[in-house]
C-alpha cells in the first residue's frame, strides 16, 4: 500500500511541474537562441523590466583609438558595469581598421560584440555579413531624423546613433566680419590672399569630395539618386550639369591662387591657428584646437549661402555603435548600446569628447543650444544630408577625389568628371556592390 501511495504522489508532482511550465516553456521556445532558452526577467540598464537572456559575464566593445573618445566611453561603461554587473572590455581599435579586423577575428571567435563605425559603411558591412540589424523601436523617437535616416538600410536600422557631424565655416573675427554668402567669401579671398606671406582669405580641402560636396549638390549634383525610399545606384549624378558647375567653381579657386596646390590639412590648420587665414571650412573635431589658438576671435557660421540663394547641403556623418554578427550576447550588446547613447550618457560623451549626440534632447539642451559654436554645427546638420550608406558608396570616394585632384591642376572639368563616373560604375559592377 505504501508503495502505491508513493507512486501516486510522484505522478501528482510530475503533473504539477508540467502545468507550471506551460506550453511555451515545455517546448523550450521562450528563451533566446544564445542561451538555449535559459532566460530571465531582468531590469535593463535603462530601468525597464524586460525579458532578457541570462547576463553574460562581460561584453567587448571596440572603441575608436582616440584619447578623448576612449576616456568618454570608459567613464560611461563603468556606470553600466555598476548598474548591471556586466564587465565591459574596451579595446582601442582605429575606426578605419575595425572592419578588416572584424572580418578576420569575428569568425575565429575573437571579435567584439560591438564596433564603432561611420554610417556610410553600413551597407557594405551588412552585405558582407559582419553586422546585424538592431531593434530601435523603443528608442526611435529619441534620435534625430537625419541620424535615423543614416542608420536605415533596406528597411531596417543597423545601429545606435552616437555622434552626428558635419562641417561648416570657421572665421577669424580679427580679420573679417561674419560671412553670409559665398560672395562674401570670394571678396575676402580676393582682398586678403597673399601667398608670398602665407596669408589667405579662404582655405579648405578643395580636392576632398567630402568637403566640396555642398558646392556640387547646391547646383543640382548628387551621388546616387534618392527616390525617398532608397538609392538608385544606376543613377549617378556626379557628371551632370550641376557637378560641372561645382567643378568649375572649385577649379577657379586654384586658378585664382586662393587655394594652393600643395595644401594639406596640417598646413591649413596651422595657418588658421597662426591668424594668417581669415576663413576655413572644417568640422567640429577642430573646435577645441582653434579655440585654444584664437580664443574669442574664433567665429563659426553655417555654410554661406550660394549665389542661387540656397543653403549648401553638406554631408552629414553619423558615427554609431553596430552589432557584430558574431556576438553571442546580442540582446545585452544592444542594451549596452542603448545605455551609452541615452540622454545622460550622450551629454557625458559630448562633455569629454566634444562631439554632438544625434538626440533631440541633446540638441535642445542649453549646454549645446546656447553654445555659440556647437549650436551652429547642430543647425548645419538641418541643411545637410547623410552620406549614402549603400555598399556602392565605397566605390565612389577614390575616383571622385582623383577627379578633383585633376580639376585642381586645370584638367577639363566635364571630361574628368565623366571619366570618374565611368570608373565608379565599373568598380560597382566589379565589386558586386550593385547586386
Amino acid at each position: 500500500m505504501k508503495k502505491w501511495l508513493g507512486v501516486l504522489a510522484a505522478l501528482m508532482l510530475l503533473v504539477g511541474v508540467l502545468a507550471a511550465c506551460g506550453p511555451d516553456d515545455a517546448e523550450g521556445t521562450s528563451g533566446d537562441a544564445n542561451d538555449n532558452g535559459n532566460s530571465e526577467e531582468n531590469g535593463d540598464a535603462n530601468g525597464e523590466a524586460t525579458e532578457m537572456p541570462a547576463k553574460p559575464d562581460s561584453l567587448t566593445l571596440w572603441v575608436n583609438a582616440e584619447e578623448k573618445q576612449e576616456n568618454a566611453v570608459k567613464e560611461i561603461v563603468a556606470k553600466y558595469t555598476e548598474e548591471t554587473g556586466i564587465d565591459v572590455e574596451l579595446v582601442p581599435v582605429d575606426m578605419l581598421d575595425q572592419v578588416e579586423k572584424l572580418d578576420v577575428e569575428g569568425p575565429a571567435g575573437n571579435g567584439p560584440d560591438i564596433i564603432f563605425q561611420p554610417h556610410d559603411r553600413i551597407g557594405d558591412l551588412a552585405m558582407r555579413g559582419l553586422i546585424e540589424a538592431v531593434d530601435l523601436s523603443e528608442y526611435e523617437s529619441e534620435y534625430t531624423d537625419i541620424s535615423l535616416d543614416a542608420m536605415t538600410y533596406e528597411g531596417s536600422h543597423w545601429g545606435f546613433p552616437a555622434v552626428m557631424e558635419t562641417y561648416t565655416m570657421f572665421y577669424n573675427k580679427a580679420l573679417m566680419d561674419a560671412p553670409e554668402t559665398m560672395e562674401d567669401i570670394m571678396t575676402i579671398a580676393s582682398d586678403y590672399t597673399d601667398p608670398s606671406a602665407d596669408e589667405y582669405g579662404f582655405l579648405m580641402e578643395a580636392a576632398n569630395f567630402y568637403f566640396v560636396y555642398p558646392f556640387f549638390s547646391g547646383n543640382g549634383a548628387y551621388v546616387f539618386n534618392f527616390d525617398g525610399s532608397g538609392y538608385d545606384i544606376n543613377d549617378i549624378g556626379l557628371a551632370n550639369d550641376g557637378s560641372v558647375e561645382g567643378g568649375n567653381l572649385v577649379q577657379s579657386w586654384f586658378d585664382e591662387g586662393y587655394i594652393p596646390q600643395d595644401l594639406t590639412p596640417d598646413i591649413m590648420n596651422g595657418l588658421f591657428k597662426e591668424g594668417k587665414v581669415a576663413s576655413v571650412v572644417n568640422g567640429p573635431w577642430m573646435v577645441r584646437e582653434y579655440q585654444e589658438a584664437l580664443g574669442d576671435d574664433l567665429g563659426v557660421v553655417t555654410m554661406p549661402v550660394l549665389d542661387n540663394g540656397d543653403h549648401p547641403k553638406t554631408f552629414v556623418g553619423v558615427k554609431s555603435y553596430l552589432l557584430s554578427s558574431f556576438s553571442k550576447n546580442k540582446e545585452w550588446a544592444q542594451d549596452l548600446m542603448a545605455f551609452i547613447t541615452n540622454e545622460e550618457n550622450s551629454m557625458t560623451y559630448y562633455d569629454i569628447a566634444g562631439e554632438i549626440p544625434p538626440r533631440h534632447d541633446a540638441v535642445e539642451n542649453p549646454i549645446i543650444a546656447d553654445d555659440p559654436i556647437y549650436s551652429v554645427f547642430a543647425e548645419q546638420t538641418t541643411y545637410g544630408e547623410p552620406m549614402p550608406n549603400v555598399p556602392a558608396m565605397q566605390q565612389v570616394w577614390e575616383p571622385i577625389n582623383d577627379a578633383l585632384s585633376f580639376i585642381s591642376k586645370g584638367e577639363p572639368v566635364d571630361e574628368v568628371l565623366q571619366e570618374a563616373v565611368d570608373l565608379i560604375e565599373s568598380n560597382i559592377a566589379t565589386s558586386g556592390a550593385g547586386e
